[in-house]
């Protein structure tokens, strides 16, 4: 791609601060800290959607409201860039672990990936490109943290706050933050605040600190770990690795593009058509596994514990790597280099639980003390709670995040009641264990599309989901996943509420039902009030 990596640089149009090459801010853009707007709604210029988030959801939302002729909205997003975790997430070795060709838009496909796994540079950079081509500068607002939205009840719209004290009044607002926004980067460990080394989060790698001779400690084994701890290994003088429970490793069957294939990809649409239906298929096949039998999950795991055999020759170590549950209840990961990497001379397993944290580095349960220059943070996201408290309020000013004491829901993941004209997307129980998230996305936005068509129609102020519909929709789909290896193969994962121990972020099934549920707005599961 020809799309320079530091999201635009068009100062006359992009409502937020420039950044360089390298991502640093430059210098200001006038637009990115107007004034506080007056209070009254008269004063103040109603958008119609109000977008948060410039990652996949808000880029795919944001295109979508353009090829239909809407133009009053914006997107604001905190970080400096376009992109959203494929933005902020910066740790050597980032990658996704969904086939390129599936994970990329449908109407926006990209015949130029350059690996069959694209990195976090070239996903960033595609979301970029999409950005341009669909001309949606004019309503970035980066560097523009939402940190109060608010329900006005007597004037059907919402009201959001920014960190710089700006304030953008929408009837819609559109949540694209997802699930994995908030970096769960304080855990409960006694004395961590004591560590006089270097401590930072996967997520908020630290760039400009060199790991090259240190002694360095990575507290987690999930998804971001299995990527860094490889690159990171050949570089530190010694490397300790706390896990607490061993993940299920496949093979990642990684490679590069070759120039006849990307050719093929370019010139022949049908076969672009074809090629990402068979990896959509082949993904889908999985939830069988997942959610009816988990016998079907056999092939993958004789696939991972042979792998584990081959690249491990300690027998002791092997053993501490060997998953203690059943596959599947937990992500399971794809990776050619952890294994050897956790088996090479600089770096120590270890298994035992940590007790604390002090000056010098970090106390294990054997009573172990393993001194540390750095400590890495690889202990995952709030996916339970994607919302910080304090941050939305809706009807009455009741707290989202107290509505969700027990853990969020939402009906088909997109609409909360007591939340008027709010739309989440990446919402409650619609990740995926086995297939591409941008299926969902779309789908979701098509709901949403369908929503703003049917409030335009009918000339509504406000449609918020009826609580008696939302219960009923989330009954059913947790006893559908009280069935699944999530709730009965032998772990504890992200997925599940800490309080009500329900699965909050998985959908259990296929996703082309979920699109079925969501290829139009149901007008009738809600509650519908007219203009005035």
């Amino acid at each position: 791609m020809t799309i320079p990596a530091d999201g635009y640089r068009d100062n006359a149009r992009v409502a937020g601060p420039a950044v360089d090459a390298a991502g640093n801010e430059a210098a200001a853009h006038a637009s990115s800290a107007p004034s506080r707007p007056a209070a009254d709604e008269t004063a103040t210029p109603v958008l119609g959607v109000l977008i948060i988030g410039a990652g996949f959801s808000g880029i795919g939302m944001a295109i979508r409201l353009r090829q239909q002729g809407r133009h009053d909205f914006a997107i604001c997003d905190k970080a400096a860039g376009i992109g959203g975790t494929w933005w902020v997430n910066r740790y050597p070795g980032c990658a996704c672990d969904v086939p390129s060709h599936l994970y990329s838009f449908s109407f926006a496909p990209n015949t130029g990936w350059t690996r069959r796994f694209s990195g976090q540079p070239e996903i960033r950079d595609y979301l970029i490109d999409c950005a341009r081509k669909h001309d949606l500068h004019p309503h970035l607002r980066l560097n523009t943290e939402i940190v109060s939205l608010r329900w006005i009840e007597d004037a059907s719209l919402w009201e959001a706050t920014a960190a710089d004290g700006s304030v953008l009044r929408a009837r819609v607002v559109v949540a694209g933050t997802g699930a994995l926004s908030l970096p769960d980067d304080r855990p409960d460990i006694p004395g961590l605040e004591t560590f006089a080394g270097r401590v930072f989060h996967s997520q908020q790698w630290d760039e400009d600190y060199a790991l090259a001779g240190k002694r360095v400690g990575v507290i987690g084994t999930g998804a971001s770990a299995i990527q860094f701890v490889p690159q990171i290994q050949p570089q530190v003088e010694r490397l300790t690795v706390f896990q607490r429970s061993a993940p299920w490793i496949l093979p990642k069957p990684d490679r590069q593009f070759a120039a006849l294939e990307k050719s093929l990809l370019r010139r022949l649409p049908g076969w672009r058509a074809l090629s990402r239906l068979g990896l959509y298929l082949a993904a889908e096949a999985r939830v069988l596994g997942f959610v009816f039998d988990p016998r079907l999950m056999m092939l993958h795991r004789w696939l991972a514990a042979n792998q584990l055999r081959r690249q491990v020759a300690d027998p002791q170590l092997r053993d501490k790597l060997m998953p203690q549950y059943r596959i599947g209840c937990k992500r399971i990961l794809l990776s050619n280099d952890y294994y050897p990497a956790i088996g090479a001379d600089n770096v120590a397993l270890t298994t035992e639980r940590i007790v604390g944290i002090d000056r010098d580095g970090v106390r294990t349960a054997d009573g172990t003390h393993h001194r540390l220059d750095a400590l890495i943070l690889s202990t995952g996201f709030k996916a339970s709670a994607p919302f910080p408290r304090g941050l939305i309020f809706g009807s009455e000013g009741r707290d989202l995040i107290e509505v969700w004491r027990d853990g969020p829901q939402a009906y088909k993941g997109t609409t909360v009641s007591g939340f008027p004209n709010l739309f989440l997307l990446m919402g409650p129980n619609t990740g995926l264990g086995h297939n591409s998230m941008i299926y969902m996305i779309e789908s979701q936005i098509a709901y949403v599309m369908d929503a703003l068509r049917t409030m335009d129609a009918r000339g509504l102020a406000q449609v918020e989901v009826r609580a008696d519909v939302q219960e009923r929709f989330n009954e059913r789909l947790h006893r559908r996943l009280g069935r699944s290896v999530w709730q009965t193969g032998g772990c504890t994962s992200w997925y599940r509420h800490p309080v009500s121990g329900r699965n909050v972020v998985l959908w259990p099934g296929f996703t082309w039902a979920f699109r079925q549920q969501t290829r139009r707005f149901d007008a009738d599961a809600y509650h519908l009030s007219p203009k005035p």
